[in-house]
């Protein structure tokens, strides 16, 4: 396929990998962008990702194949007012955020419609910005597409086309079942991971004891309550209704439970246990979903001075990046003694081979 022309309005973590991905499977495209950090743009040029960066929504889109929005949700929609004035007949508007109804509504009363379709890569980082940005970010990780109605199923199946180009794997959705089912799978965990930790915070006894005892189970199913508070107030702000319902059915859930545990009922509180575990581990290992997995090792090593300094000298010199390290405490739910953290797959399983070669004993999760 050939696209001559995309434009982003917002360059940061995701539009710039989006922009980076583009750059490398279709080098031939142009790229322009607009964004309020001055300081991103000039980044982006310096670099060749981007041919003009621009200081406005100005008539340098209007020729465009593919619009980007990739600002932060709320300024999405407030920049599709603009974005209407530069818009070519045959480009197609889409954006990368991850609550779809409130810019569905806002493109359904500009009568955007026919040239409007939805983007959600499932992917991120802890680090934002466009010097964060990689080619790889979005490669098979699932990008949700949300069309309007009066999209084209041609347009549709050719954006389909694209993102499939730049190695993301696409799965169209209507909007409203994507807040649905992001609200489920994303949104509810935050909420959990916030509200179990502020609940440990505020159960703690004076010496802290929950605070120092804190398994690895714990920190697991909370990780993702260190999260940006501003990003998820959003979220939670322009997904409501559909949060709303599924808290209300999941706290009849934990309602069930406490009820199962007050009557002391063997049986539902065994079904409880045997029904997740088996649900969960029928979920694919390679799933790329919107919460990001961790990868990471276990092993054992002799309490002597220098012996995590061994190991971090063994990857580094291996060319192995070290995301986190340190010794579990508490080994209630883990294996081994030093839990080492890694940004990616391979590199895992590249600490993995070289810790077996030097012979410590290696826990893989």
């Amino acid at each position: 396929m050939h696209v001559k022309k995309t434009g982003f309005i917002g360059l940061g973590l995701i539009g710039g990998s989006i922009a980076k991905a583009i750059r490398q499977y279709h080098p031939d495209c142009e790229i322009l962008a607009f964004d309020k950090n001055k300081e991103t743009l000039a980044l982006a040029v310096q670099e060749g990702i981007i041919h003009t960066s621009c200081s406005s929504i100005d008539d340098n889109f209007r020729d465009c194949d593919y619009i980007f929005l990739c600002a932060p949700v709320s300024c999405n929609t407030a920049y599709l007012s603009q974005v209407k004035n530069v818009l070519g007949p045959d480009c197609i508007l889409t954006d990368v955020g991850s609550v779809k109804n409130s810019i569905h509504e806002k493109v359904i009363s500009l009568g955007l419609e026919e040239h409007f379709i939805g983007g959600h890569p499932m992917t991120g980082s802890e680090k934002s910005g466009f010097v964060n940005a990689k080619p790889h970010l979005i490669e098979n990780a699932y990008y949700i597409l949300t069309p309007s109605v009066k999209v084209s199923e041609e347009q549709v199946q050719s954006y389909r086309a694209f993102v499939e180009s730049l190695k993301a794997l696409p799965i169209i959705l209507d909007y409203q079942q994507h807040d649905y089912v992001t609200g489920a799978i994303s949104h509810l965990p935050h909420i959990l991971a916030a509200s179990l930790v502020n609940f440990v915070k505020e159960h703690d006894t004076r010496e802290e004891l929950m605070k120092m005892l804190a398994a690895g189970g714990f920190k697991d199913i909370t990780r993702i309550a260190s999260s940006s508070p501003v990003m998820w107030q959003q979220i939670c702000l322009k997904n409501r209704g559909n949060i709303s319902q599924i808290l209300g059915e999941f706290i009849q859930t934990l309602t069930d439970a406490k009820q199962a545990v007050d009557q002391g009922s063997e049986h539902t509180l065994y079904s409880i246990f045997e029904s997740s575990r088996d649900y969960r581990n029928s979920m694919p290992e390679g799933s790329s979903g919107p919460i990001k997995k961790q990868f990471a090792v276990y092993c054992d090593i002799i309490d002597e001075a220098g012996g995590i300094a061994t190991i971090a000298t063994i990857l580094a010199s291996n060319m192995v990046n070290i995301k986190n390290i340190g010794i579990i405490h508490n080994r209630e739910f883990e294996e081994g003694v030093l839990r080492i953290e890694f940004y990616d797959e391979d590199a895992s399983a590249k600490a993995t081979e070289l810790l077996k070669k030097h012979r410590y004993i290696v826990y893989e999760v």
